[in-house]
């Protein structure tokens, strides 16, 4: 990465925060995945406004992370700028019911705020390992609900640098996508609106929630969630099991053996591990049932 581009941005964002040549299997859920040139974590919306207009001025490649939940990034790394929200992460009360998060705030510490402030239906989202922006882009869901049915508006920086408000209706949700994925908006924040409920009710769903994911999902190995969407009139994790592929595996990749539907790191796992069996049960669903299976993880770099 040109130096001179490195003194640009450390005019913004703090140097300890700017990290050239960073290893991306600190900074996905897959625990996979090689070096960015240039990554960086801007402390506040400001500096995320200012990063984001150099980055796009200058015509860098990049992209933004949250939790990395939902990103397999290649063994040879990505050769541009990655912008990593995780500095933002603020959670405030809005009135009585609101709930304003910024992009890098994890949803597991959105949900645990909404309880704490006797504020019900977050509790879904718990479990998403991810932030509320990744959350906005790909209006995750579980368990019945999503992030289309809380949402009030979502500020985020338009392509060409403008600051928008989008309202819920204009964020054309659907299933695990939205505006923001469909325009490439960068998330800013966004505001929530909750019921009022009961703290203790509230604490006991999240818990009774969080043991039908241990009891289900792979939990005790590197992961990006689900791997697959869910295709039209099927069940991804069925499709995979009735093509023989529990627990099929491609170097330290493999296919769950608890849940099919997830791709695991079982240890030593590169990208290319992964990629590979990715496209080898797309492969074999197909062949034995017709249904062409669409990754839900993002993948980054070259494969």
């Amino acid at each position: 990465m040109n130096n001179e581009i490195i003194t640009y941005l450390k005019d913004i964002v703090s140097e300890e925060y700017i990290h050239i040549d960073e290893p991306m299997s600190r900074h996905t859920t897959f625990r996979t995945g090689g070096p960015a040139s240039l990554f960086l974590c801007p402390g506040n919306e400001k500096e995320l406004e200012k990063v984001a207009d150099i980055v796009r001025k200058l015509g860098l490649p990049s992209f933004i992370i949250g939790n990395g939940s939902n990103l397999l990034v290649s063994d040879s790394g990505f050769d541009g700028v990655v912008i990593s929200l995780e500095r933002l992460n603020n959670i405030s009360l809005v009135g009585d019911i609101e709930i304003l998060a910024e992009a890098g705030a994890l949803n597991s510490a959105i949900a645990s705020f909404a309880r704490d402030n006797a504020l019900t239906g977050f509790e879904f989202a718990a479990g998403i390992p991810g932030t509320i922006g990744g959350a906005m882009i790909m209006n995750a869901g579980a368990y019945g609900g999503e992030m289309k049915l809380i949402t009030k508006e979502v500020k985020v920086i338009s392509p060409s640098g403008e600051i928008m408000t989008l309202s819920a209706d204009t964020m054309e949700f659907g299933y695990r996508t939205s505006a923001i994925k469909g325009r490439g908006y960068i998330v800013i924040s966004a505001l929530l609106a909750l019921t009022k409920g009961s703290a203790k009710e509230i604490s006991e769903t999240m818990k009774e929630l969080a043991l039908k994911r241990k009891e289900k999902q792979p939990l005790e190995y590197p992961s990006a969630g689900s791997t697959f969407k869910r295709p039209e009139g099927y069940f991804a994790g069925k499709l995979i099991e009735d093509a023989g592929l529990r627990g099929f595996s491609v170097g330290g990749a493999q296919v769950s053996e608890k849940h099919c539907g997830f791709v695991v790191n079982k240890g030593d796992a590169t990208s290319s591990d992964i990629y590979e069996l990715i496209k080898e049960v797309k492969s074999r669903v197909y062949a034995s049932s017709g249904v062409t299976l669409e990754p839900e993880v993002v993948m980054v770099g070259e494969f």
